[in-house]
């Protein structure tokens, strides 16, 4: 902390951040007009294991008071995700990928686009799911539509706006840390009622110790995998230039067991609760629509089946989008690397896709592992969203990040502070 109170940059970005983050949620608990608070809470009780439920997660409990924060910042997700993948299938944003700081920029404002049609479509969704429940809105009507989404979108626009501040005059990734903080605030709530679930005998204390024990072991788990790397080994060839030797140094390509981080357990986890939501919300009803969505429900062999394999799926495709082997092999072969025993070109593309499916296999495993294990106890007992695999993800690895960030501007700081003693002693 004192290497902190000396450095006046990192500490006034850690300040901006929590301001940043203290407007965020008290956005949080602004409601929507027009709702109802009793109905709203009635309805919320019955859908906690559904879309909603997780939503109410990544929104910091935004969802459960309908605030004006309740799509969060997943908009912005979702849109800056489709970009992303049309980067590596589209000539067009390859092209712009190509322009540098132009394209980037250029990007970036489709991303925000993006959201803005993203957050309109979904704040028209949620209007008419709210009318939908009876007696959740008090004045039902065009009004009621217009006003809802207006205000949703100029909140994710807002939240959006928010981010990129944090990102650019704050410390860590914006986006990343709104979504942490929502959860971090909910989860003494989420373990208050775990106690008070104890209290009254509907979970036993062995068993409510076994969670705890099994939280903490899950911590140290993503921690242990989410820092671990697979090194390859490369060497520069030594060049002479006149009289002198350049050059004949090795350098190490770091590989993530888990490159595609947590998306792929929020895509699979929001696919597979999309019909338990609409057959919750009475979009439907069908009694064969209400049968069919009981099969994925969490608890259910069929839920778990296909929860398991989206993940691995998204693991897989997401991590072919943000890591291409053939461009880095290349990129090794222009500045002179290569991997000792294999060809610069295509055999080491070839060598490096075959790592990399190898720990993307040990990856989608471990990402499955740590989704399904806390789905079995919310499914067998009334635990709530915020203690589930998909959760403890999301805090643990953007914490990581965060303090990664900060030792390396404290680093950056104190190596500053050695130069300027050095020239002053000088």
């Amino acid at each position: 902390m004192s290497s902190i109170a000396q450095s006046g940059d990192l500490k006034n970005r850690i300040l901006f951040t929590i301001f940043i983050l203290a407007i965020y949620r008290f956005g949080t608990f602004v409601p929507l007009p027009g709702i109802d608070p009793e109905q709203l809470k009635i309805m919320m009780e019955g859908n906690q294991k559904g879309l909603l439920g997780m939503f109410n997660v990544f929104a910091g409990g935004a969802v459960s008071r309908m605030a004006i924060f309740a799509l969060g910042i997943m908009p912005y997700i979702s849109s800056a995700i489709i970009v992303q993948l049309l980067t590596g299938v589209s000539d067009y944003f390859k092209s712009l990928k190509s322009q540098g700081e132009i394209g980037r920029k250029k990007i970036t404002q489709i991303t925000r686009y993006g959201t803005v049609l993203l957050a309109t479509v979904q704040g028209y969704g949620l209007s008419v799911g709210l009318e939908a429940s009876s007696g959740l809105v008090i004045n039902p009507g065009i009004f009621f539509k217009v006003s809802t989404v207006t205000t949703i979108v100029a909140g994710t626009v807002f939240l959006m706006w928010l981010g990129e501040q944090i990102t650019q005059r704050g410390i860590g990734n914006g986006i990343s840390l709104i979504i942490f903080s929502g959860i971090v605030a909910e989860i003494p709530r989420a373990l208050v009622t775990t106690f008070e679930l104890g209290r009254t005998g509907a979970i036993s204390t062995i068993m409510i110790i076994f969670i705890f024990l099994l939280l903490i072991a899950t911590i140290m788990f993503v921690v242990f995998m989410e820092r671990a790397l697979r090194k390859i080994l490369i060497n520069y060839p030594k060049r002479q230039m006149g009289n002198k030797m350049y050059g004949g140094e090795s350098s190490h390509l770091p590989l993530k067991i888990n490159t595609a981080g947590v998306i792929p357990a929020i895509f699979a986890s929001a696919l597979l609760l999309l019909p338990v939501t609409m057959s919750n919300f009475n979009f439907s009803s069908n009694e064969t629509v209400t049968s069919f969505a009981s099969y994925f429900t969490q608890g259910q062999p069929l839920y778990m089946l296909l929860y398991a394999a989206g993940i691995i799926f998204f693991t897989f495709f997401y991590t072919s989008i943000t890591f291409n082997p053939v461009e880095t092999a290349e990129n090794l072969r222009k500045y002179g690397g290569f991997v000792p025993g294999i060809r610069p070109g295509e055999s080491t593309a070839i060598y490096i896709d075959k790592i990399l499916t190898r720990l993307t296999t040990i990856g989608a495993l471990y990402l499955t592992l740590v989704c399904l294990m806390p789905e079995f106890l919310i499914s067998k007992y009334p635990i709530p969203f915020y203690l589930g695999g998909a959760s403890i993800l999301i805090v643990v690895v953007v914490a990581i990040d965060t303090v990664t960030q900060i030792q390396t501007r404290l680093m950056s700081a104190q190596y500053e502070q050695l130069i300027k003693k050095t020239k002053f002693g000088r």
